[in-house]
């Protein structure tokens, strides 16, 4: 296939403002092989060339941009319906790579979605819509917030669908195959056989049929055609000997049926079918959790002071809205009165919430605690920073999966080899078989195609997937895909994230010193910090959960420094050393050394006095996690290097990441940062695997080769993760990675038999052994041997769950 060398492409530039700049693009377009024509059209800020191979685009456009113009593009990302297998994924592709204005596709068969990158001025949503669908696939375009739940709802019923076709096939096919192979004699066998086959192979398996015709008008080939053949030769074959089985008879030969054969052909492959899609993660999800962080409605305050509550889709950039105590920020303003915390760590990945004033700035997606304050909209729609996440994670899932599935990828070439072997053994017959070379060669067509149908092949992978998630589930790793499980094992880099995943992620008390202690010092403690808006303030109080609470008087909360309170006459303060010394309190030489020595272990110390003197020191630190030490040095002992990112202060990062003995970590960090770390990492040739438990590691998790989320973090971080840590236990990784060895090794033996199987099985069903010993295998032979290969799968896949 070629593209119309006389239909030009059109790739719309900006920032060409001299012949001198539009000389410079001519000349580097003149470097690029391919190119037929081309010329820069400045008036029009436009290149133009033609092309032969569609690949040209791509590199014009990156030769362009790489000297510093820019080209104007769109990139989406498209859900694609009806795809079976790898080859789906090529045509797909193949079929985009030739519209004229696409500069880039790239379809994703693990995710069943398609990336593209086009020139607004050449194409648009629907004539890529058109062109995915004259190859018999369908494309879903709607706006993000309809296209996540409504792929949700086709891949349920898909899945639901697909369940009720596989057990009534398997119900129907049972007698079939018990009558097939133990009572052939018995009356009216072959009518019974007939009558019960014709629902499974024509209703139960229509869809092989349909979507055989569909790569047929298009002059391809996949899986589908192999099963829709195999099945559908052996039917008709059933067929024609039930109805005519004098044509045999009558020259010499006993006229086979093999309705058994074409039953359980179809039964096996859904349930290869039904076993690949559970086993497939459900990408939409993540994205529709995302977009939930979003309200649907806000409060709008009037120019006349009037609240008014609107759907979010009508604000508009300098309206002042109103956020409550316990709710969401829906766009990204800033703060212009009143006061709260906002916790930020489904942004940040941070959990202590942060303290936000007049003219600090506030993110779509946060969440108020609370105070409330009135902000600005400065950026809303998809220019938010939540909108920005939403998209990267879009376009990483919807990026070329680094490793695609062996079976599919092998079924594209085996497919048409098959094919042709049968057909050319069904000639050699013609020619060399004398008498019944027809007869012969028919029963050799059928049964190659019987024998190779790709039962075996199409169980290998989700069976083995199968066993190695249940397996996985009992340590207490979730794997979701074959992507993952193929390249954890060969995972050099692992990139942590700190808060949840090496740290619990909850401040504590983790040290204490009282240097007047009775249990009513205790409860006005308790009694201040109750009150306190103060995110610390809360593991104080879990610290002193076993006093109770007293009646105190003038509470005042003093913004950066504390909180101070009355009880019998006496002024008590909780807060930061600069309130201790405001207020005059003494602070002895060991208490300020006390207190030193914990900051610079990176604790936030909170002090605790009377109007006089200091009462006690408090320590609060978010805990490394028991296992994360141990964790850490497993993955070092077997070669894998590992990084630590967080959003938190220096300090903080290299004290956590002296005490685990982490050598290369980086602070500060912020969301789309981490997934250009994880970029660079692969860059230098690494496979990297990313863990992390908050919304803020969506997207490096999404770029990531091997996607880890703890299961005590965000549902998003672990929807949008090809693994889940359910007990959050960092030993779980090297876990993982060992279990991914032993399911991708039962995947490669699965391979192995199905294929040796085929190797040896074809060339007999040919007839190859019939001019040395006059062996001639029996189609009848050939479908058990076919179910025996699957037999054989199924059950070394089984063997896995022994495996320590």
């Amino acid at each position: 296939m070629t593209t119309d060398t006389k239909t030009p492409i059109y790739i719309p530039l900006t920032d060409v403002e001299s012949d001198h700049g539009a000389l410079i693009i001519d000349k580097e377009l003149d470097k690029i092989s391919g190119i037929q024509t081309h010329k820069v059209e400045l008036n029009n800020q436009r290149a133009v060339i033609t092309a032969k191979d569609p690949e040209i685009i791509n590199k014009s456009v990156s030769a362009i941009r790489n000297l510093g113009y820019e080209v104007i593009t769109t990139r989406k990302t498209y859900p694609v319906l009806e795809m079976t297998c790898a080859s789906c994924a090529s045509s797909v592709e193949s079929l985009l790579k030739y519209l004229p204005g696409i500069v880039r596709a790239d379809v994703n068969f693990a995710t069943a979605s398609v990336a593209v990158e086009y020139f607004p001025n050449m194409t648009n949503p629907d004539q890529i819509l058109k062109t995915v669908q004259s190859g018999g696939y369908d494309l879903l375009i709607e706006d993000e917030d309809d296209q996540a739940a409504t792929l949700e709802e086709i891949h349920q019923d898909k899945f639901n669908k697909l369940k009720r076709k596989t057990i009534g096939a398997a119900i129907i096919t049972l007698p079939v195959v018990i009558i097939g192979m133990f009572y052939m004699d018995m009356p009216y066998a072959n009518p019974i056989m007939w009558l019960l086959s014709t629902p499974v192979v024509l209703w139960y398996g229509k869809d092989f049929f349909k979507n055989a015709w569909k790569q047929a008008q298009h002059r391809s080939a996949n899986m589908d055609t192999l099963v829709a053949l195999g099945a559908g030769i052996a039917y008709v074959f059933s067929v024609f000997n039930t109805v005519y089985p004098s044509f045999w008879t009558d020259r010499g030969i006993h006229g086979h049926v093999y309705f058994e054969a074409a039953a359980v052909i179809v039964t096996f492959i859904l349930l290869g079918r039904l076993l690949e899609e559970k086993a497939k993660g459900n990408t939409s999800s993540a994205i529709k959790k995302l977009m939930g962080l979003q309200p649907k409605t806000v409060t709008i305050i009037r120019d006349n002071g009037e609240q008014q509550v609107t759907p979010i889709a009508n604000v508009q950039v300098g309206d002042i809205l109103l956020v409550k105590p316990g709710e969401q920020v829906a766009v990204d303003g800033l703060v212009i009165s009143g006061q709260s915390y906002v916790d930020e760590s489904m942004l940040s990945g941070e959990p202590v919430p942060v303290s936000k004033q007049e003219n600090e700035s506030v993110f779509a997606g946060t969440i108020n605690q609370k105070g409330s304050f009135q902000f600005k909209a400065e950026k809303v729609g998809s220019e938010t920073m939540l909108a920005q996440i939403i998209r990267m994670v879009q376009e990483a899932q919807g990026s070329k999966a680094p490793v695609q599935k062996l079976v599919d990828k092998i079924a594209g070439i085996f497919v048409p080899i098959v094919i042709t072997i049968s057909i050319i053994a069904f000639i050699t017959w013609i020619l060399v078989g004398g008498d019944n070379g027809f007869s012969q060669g028919l029963i050799a067509l059928a049964t190659v195609l019987v024998i190779a149908c790709p039962c075996a092949l199409g169980l290998a992978t989700p069976t083995a997937i199968m066993v190695g998630i249940g397996k996985g589930a009992e340590k207490g790793i979730l794997i979701k895909d074959a992507v993952s499980l193929e390249l954890a094992k060969k995972v050099t880099a692992v990139v942590l994230d700190k808060t949840g995943t090496i740290t619990e992620g909850k401040p504590v008390v983790t040290d204490n010193l009282w240097y007047t202690e009775n249990q009513d010092i205790r409860r006005v403690l308790l009694s201040i910090e109750k009150q306190s808006e103060h995110p610390l303030a809360d593991a104080v109080v879990k610290h002193l959960a076993d006093s109770s609470i007293l009646t105190i008087s003038d509470f005042d909360s003093l913004t950066g420094k504390g909180a101070k309170a009355s009880y019998q006459g006496m002024i008590y303060y909780v807060g930061n050393r600069k309130l201790m010394q405001e207020q005059g309190v003494h602070i002895p030489d060991e208490v300020a050394e006390t207190a030193n020595e914990w900051s610079n272990e990176s604790k936030t110390v909170i002090w605790f006095s009377d109007e006089q003197r200091v009462l006690g020191l408090f320590a609060i630190a978010d805990q490394i996690k028991e296992t994360s030490i141990k964790a850490i040095q497993e993955l070092k002992q077997a070669g894998i290097a590992v990084y630590m990112l967080t959003g938190d202060n220096e300090a903080t990062a290299k004290a956590i990441a002296a005490a685990t003995d982490i050598n290369a970590y980086k602070a500060e960090v912020l969301p789309h940062e981490k997934a250009e770390f994880v970029k660079q990492l692969q860059q230098q040739g690494k496979i990297v695997a990313m863990v992390g438990d908050g919304i803020n590691d969506s997207t490096a998790l999404a770029q990531a080769d091997v996607s880890i989320a703890m299961g005590k973090g965000s549902d998003i971080a672990m929807d949008v993760a090809k693994m889940t840590i359910i007990s959050s236990d960092l030993t779980k990784i090297p876990e993982a990675i060992r279990l991914s060895r032993q399911t991708v090794a039962t995947i490669r033996q699965n391979l192995f038999w199905a294929f040796i199987y085929n190797v040896i099985g074809i060339p007999l069903a040919a007839g190859v052994l019939y001019p040395v010993n006059g062996f001639l295998l029996n189609p009848m032979i050939a479908g058990a041997a076919m179910a025996l290969s699957s037999v054989s799968v199924v059950s070394n896949s089984l063997l896995l769950k022994m495996k320590k």
